[in-house]
């Protein structure tokens, strides 16, 4: 593959999610033509410049977009989430947004024979709770590796593990000179995001009080451009096949990610307690590195900083 992106054909599904705004933005930067996919448009104002953007449902409509633009790299991010603990409501919101829309981007992987790498934006949700989850409190983080024990904490991991397994299956029996990569992504946050970080940061601004659950857990939070560029390098590295963990590889308690805001502005928070048990995770992420050069630089003060700054200009152009 190239050492760089430049001419290269590539579709991101979720362009107009937190992830995919960013993504779309260094494919730009790299010079590459390029085919988005969501079921929303792009913000407005935000800079298309050499990306054809599609607002369809990649569950029940047509993918011959898809075909037709003959991709040679594929991102696919379009995902549905709930809370961890997940409502009934979300039953079939899983299924036709993480199962079905999966299946159906991985069959164009399968039949597009242009297409040399697909990245996969899988969740770090896949593995067994019973590594890091605990009624104890545990101090020290629980570093997940990518061969660490599997066992989905939810239905969206276990969609997250299906379509994992799908790739391995399209590898074994119809591609096997595809290279596939399914990132293991921690907690995310980022500008213009529907997560809690943005969502307190939100609140904090407008002097309301944050409603907050299970502050001594502890998470591997990592900054929205961060998976971005960590999806892009890892697509752009000849070596990296198969499971990958993208976090920051630090762990944050909810206490923490407070203060910050706090440091902002101050304001009441009204604390629901413990509602389940103690987590402390964190990604073990020595394989990105050796595979990638590289590591997240965000740190969570500097991200959610910049989200306090794009939440005020967000408010200011409102008025």
């Amino acid at each position: 593959m190239k050492s760089d992106f430049n001419g290269t054909r590539c579709v991101v599904t979720g362009g107009a999610g937190v992830i995919g705004k960013e993504l779309l933005s260094i494919l730009q930067a790299s010079h590459c033509p390029v085919l988005s996919i969501d079921k929303n448009p792009l913000p407005e104002g935000f800079n298309s410049t050499g990306i054809t953007h599609i607002v369809k449902d990649l569950a029940i409509d047509s993918l011959d977009e898809i075909d037709e633009f003959r991709p040679e790299i594929f991102f696919h991010l379009a995902a549905a989430f709930g809370r961890s603990k997940e409502s009934p409501d979300f039953w079939e919101v899983n299924w036709k947004d993480n199962t079905l829309l999966s299946h159906r981007t991985t069959d164009a992987a399968r039949r597009i024979d242009s297409l040399r790498v697909f990245v996969f934006a899988s969740s770090y949700l896949i593995y067994s709770t019973a590594l890091y989850m605990s009624g104890a409190l545990r101090h020290d983080p629980v570093y997940l590796k990518e061969n660490s024990p599997v066992y989905p904490r939810n239905i969206t991991g276990a969609s997250k593990y299906y379509t994992e397994k799908e790739l391995d299956f399209i590898r074994e029996y119809f591609r096997p000179e595809l290279r596939t990569v399914c990132a293991r992504i921690y907690r995310v946050y980022g500008r213009g995001s529907k997560d809690v970080i943005s969502r307190w940061v939100r609140a904090a601004l407008n002097n309301d009080p944050l409603e907050v659950y299970n502050k001594d857990n502890r998470f591997d939070y990592i900054y929205a451009r961060d998976v971005a560029e960590g999806l892009y390098r890892l697509a752009m590295a000849e070596e990296a096949e198969g499971i990958v963990n993208l976090g920051s590889g630090k762990s944050h308690s909810v206490d923490d990610v407070l203060n910050t805001i706090f440091s902002f502005n101050n304001v009441k928070i009204i604390d629901r307690g413990r509602t389940e048990d103690y987590e402390n995770s964190a990604a073990d992420i020595g394989l990105l590195r050796n595979l990638t050069k590289w590591q997240p630089p965000t740190t969570l003060s500097e991200g959610i900083g910049q989200i306090v700054r794009y939440e005020r200009e967000v408010s200011k152009s409102a008025l």
